[in-house]
């Protein structure tokens, strides 16, 4: 059997276990082309290992995943080490492991607003920085799917926002479907199109609006959760590089998810099971 026309993946019953302890339960989930979607949850609720077994880097021991025929897929992992002592350059990490043409190169690096970063040693990056020449190298194959494993991490507060603008960008430029893992509850709404809530098992599912007054949603990340999902819109003259320095509105949607609260949460590297 195969997935619709317009679906990059449908995975039906899912069902994963390690040690005999089921860390998916019965996972239906269907992406579209052109479509974002975002998989939330608390830590050990089998998020990662959910991206895992769609990209079949693990098999379930119940359920199948379905793949369009000409499904080509642009990873940006959770975590990446890239040991400091090695002398290794943007340009050149971009050409492993399959040599890239330059011109593609240095496409990817504009196309994420890195460009200046093309000669620059990869241990002396910001986290930010980082994330940006990952982002790059998953666009290098012109993928009809990205998946995402926490794309934010390591990005300060005033620049992701702009970061999933980027991800947005190049969506509309590919035309691609989008599957993403996040912590980052208060850009949720502004990030993604149809949120899938997981702890095991999924336990709701639908617009960002409609997830957060899903009962579901409050009793697992509590009453006040909600409040994560208050994005507003507005419009701005400017918007912000990874750093935090204002930078010229181009053609972004004019969409901004801030929380002006205090506190936010940041993960680096954090796996999940």
């Amino acid at each position: 059997m195969s997935p619709s026309a317009e679906a990059l993946i449908t995975a039906r019953r899912l069902t994963l276990r390690f040690d005999g302890r089921e860390v998916l339960q019965g996972i239906d989930l269907t992406l579209s082309r052109g479509e974002i979607v975002t998989v939330i949850g608390p830590n050990g609720a089998g998020k990662s290992t959910l991206l895992r077994v769609i990209l079949g880097l693990l098999t379930p021991d119940e359920g199948e995943v379905l793949r369009a025929a000409d499904l080509t897929v642009g990873y940006l992992p959770q975590r990446l080490h890239i040991d400091p002592t090695l002398p290794l350059t943007v340009r050149r990490f971009l050409n492993l492991p399959h040599r890239q043409g330059s011109e593609a190169v240095t496409r990817a690096l504009g196309e994420v607003s890195a460009g200046q970063l093309e000669g620059a040693q990869l241990h002396a990056l910001s986290g930010g920085e980082f994330q940006r020449v990952l982002l790059a190298r998953a666009l290098l194959r012109e993928p009809n799917l990205l998946v995402l494993d926490e794309p934010a991490q390591g990005v300060d507060y005033a620049g992701q926002a702009e970061f999933f603008r980027l991800i947005d960008r190049a969506r509309r430029r590919l035309s691609c479907g989008v599957l993403m893992v996040s912590h980052d509850l208060h850009l949720v709404m502004a990030a993604t199109d149809r949120v899938i809530c997981l702890n095991q098992h999924v336990c709701c599912t639908g617009a960002p609006e409609a997830v957060s007054r899903d009962p579901n949603y409050l009793a697992l990340f509590g009453p006040t959760a909600a409040s994560a999902f208050g994005v507003y819109r507005h419009d701005h003259d400017h918007t912000h590089d990874l750093t935090g320095q204002a930078l010229p509105l181009q053609d972004q949607g004019h969409y901004h998810g801030h929380n002006h609260g205090p506190g936010h949460n940041h993960h680096h590297g954090r796996e999940d099971s």
